[in-house]
């Protein structure tokens, strides 16, 4: 990234992007990854070099963000531990075959993903009836969505947190814990991006994504008591299939 090229007005609308997609996420569980992947790539930007850029990102807005839910007091320590161990590995190893891979043979399919996860969340916007109960599926879920999450730019929320609040978790513990989890996910996915991409990933939208994401890291662990998830997950939902499926028809027009 050549900071000498710098231009606010450029990069204004990544911040606004950064700033809306860290408040959803904060309050969600899930979200900023989805929307910032599928932007960049929408943009051109090569999967590979889109998903390390949003992941250098959210290894400052997660650290943000957990350090605000556990002061609310969101976190479940016990689930974290569960969550974040297997989801490092499945990160790393979703990081590595990414980076591997030829970007325009692997686009279809990452934006297919993208557009199937955002249809899953207007679904679970739609039928979401929360039923407390203790979540028995843990460790495979931390694994998946870590793989999914580097090689998808995205997934680690909508996999990990809607699958846990379709157990029956309670969901403000929940989305702090999946939360908090993610910052030691993405600090992982960034690390093995580098050794596999060098630095070439880290653009001027990156760096508007993180003045954004950083600025709105604080709200969501205060919106995440306040505000109905369903109403958040159905704007999230939509927000992610539309621009999904947009660049499903860009890449194959």
């Amino acid at each position: 990234m050549d900071l000498s090229s710098f231009d606010l007005i450029h990069i204004l609308p990544f911040i606004g992007v950064g700033f809306a997609a860290q408040v959803v996420d904060g309050a969600l569980g899930m979200a900023f990854g989805v929307i910032s992947n599928t932007l960049l790539m929408s943009l051109g930007v090569p999967p590979a070099a889109a998903s390390a850029g949003v992941h250098s990102v959210e290894t400052f807005t997660t650290a943000v963000s957990g350090i605000s839910h556990a002061v609310h007091r969101n976190v479940d320590w016990k689930l974290f531990l569960r969550l974040m161990i297997p989801g490092v590995i499945g990160g790393a190893l979703g990081a590595y075959v990414l980076s591997n891979i030829d970007a325009a043979v692997v686009k279809p399919f990452i934006l297919a993903y993208l557009t199937g996860i955002g249809i899953y969340l207007l679904l679970r916007a739609l039928r979401h009836r929360p039923h407390v109960r203790e979540p028995k599926i843990v460790e495979p879920l931390g694994l998946i969505g870590g793989f999914l999450d580097a090689a998808g730019g995205g997934g680690w929320g909508p996999v990990v947190t809607s699958n846990l609040l379709a157990q029956g978790a309670t969901p403000r513990l929940t989305i702090g814990t999946v939360n908090t989890a993610e910052f030691f996910l993405t600090a992982t996915i960034s690390a093995t991006f580098i050794t596999q991409l060098g630095w070439g990933a880290f653009t001027m939208a990156t760096l508007g994504l993180l003045i954004g994401g950083v600025f709105a890291a604080p709200f969501g662990a205060m919106l995440a008591k306040r505000i109905p998830p369903q109403r958040l997950l159905l704007m999230v939902g939509i927000i992610v299939t539309l621009t999904s499926l947009w660049g499903l028809y860009n890449a194959f027009k």
